[in-house]
């Protein structure tokens, strides 16, 4: 790919922030999705292809980001002259995590262990300190392990959602009626349930890399449940993954992450 179509910079507004003052790493990851998958082969079976995105520093607020050509065929987003976001449309195949019913999902909210100890409570998918209908306020709770054969049973998080009209598509035409939520929205929502179900609780991660596979948007208005799986950990590293059902408990979307272990003192 030796050109992108004309877009103006990528800008993640204050609204979407994660950490106080830096970008939530699912919003931002989303909205360099956009110009990446734009430069993907057409598949007709479905409306997005899938994208992986490298965050490779912490996204800034209201400010530009130029858009250059990747070296692998993707987008860069850069500030000040330095990388930031590279997205890449890939062909792995992403898994869902098994759901459960909207009512568990609902109980398991209660037992959000960010209602007593948050690292970041202003972040827009799971902030404890953001307002209805600003913050999306994603409180994914334990739910029973799912069992794997061979190895570990992996924990499960998961919690409701239903989205507002703040949030409204802003980038895609949809092929129906329906409002429906963004794109860069639709996956900060599959984000932080991804580290709640990970070891958020043990130690400060943040994202570093996301993969994602759409089927649909969510419908605004319309209650969903977004369910994460812990997958596994090396050092500083921790692999985790989630999937967002609709009200008839049909997949929304799926998502693959990588977090990396942080350093509190950066984010003080």
């Amino acid at each position: 790919m030796s050109d992108l179509p004309d877009h103006p910079p990528l800008v993640v507004p204050s609204r979407f922030r994660g950490p106080p003052s830096s970008g939530n790493g699912g919003w931002s990851a989303g909205a360099v999705s956009a110009h990446a998958g734009a430069q993907c082969p057409h598949d007709h079976s479905r409306p997005w292809p899938a994208v992986t995105v490298s965050l490779l520093a912490a996204p800034p607020l209201d400010s530009s980001m130029d858009l250059a050509p990747g070296e692998d065929g993707g987008v860069v987003a850069t500030y000040a002259g330095k990388p930031v976001l590279s997205a890449r449309c890939t062909s792995d195949d992403v898994v869902d995590v098994p759901g459960v019913p909207l009512a568990e999902a609902r109980a398991a909210e209660t037992t959000y262990a960010g209602l007593t100890s948050h690292p970041f409570p202003t972040c827009f998918s799971c902030g404890t300190g953001r307002e209805p209908g600003d913050g999306l306020r994603i409180f994914p709770g334990r739910v029973a392990d799912v069992s794997t054969e061979g190895g570990p049973d992996q924990a499960r998080v998961a919690a409701s959602w239903l989205p507002d009209r703040s949030v409204a598509e802003d980038f895609h035409a949809y092929a129906d009626a329906h409002p429906r939520a963004s794109l860069p929205v639709t996956w900060a929502a599959l984000d932080c349930v991804g580290g709640w179900a990970g070891d958020l609780e043990e130690r400060l991660m943040v994202l570093a890399r996301m993969t994602v596979r759409l089927d649909a948007l969510p419908r605004i208005g319309e209650e969903h449940v977004v369910v994460g799986m812990g997958r596994r950990r090396e050092g500083r590293k921790t692999w985790t993954a989630s999937t967002m059902y609709d009200s008839s408990g049909s997949v929304v979307g799926s998502a693959e992450h990588l977090w990396v272990a942080v350093d509190p003192a950066a984010f003080s």
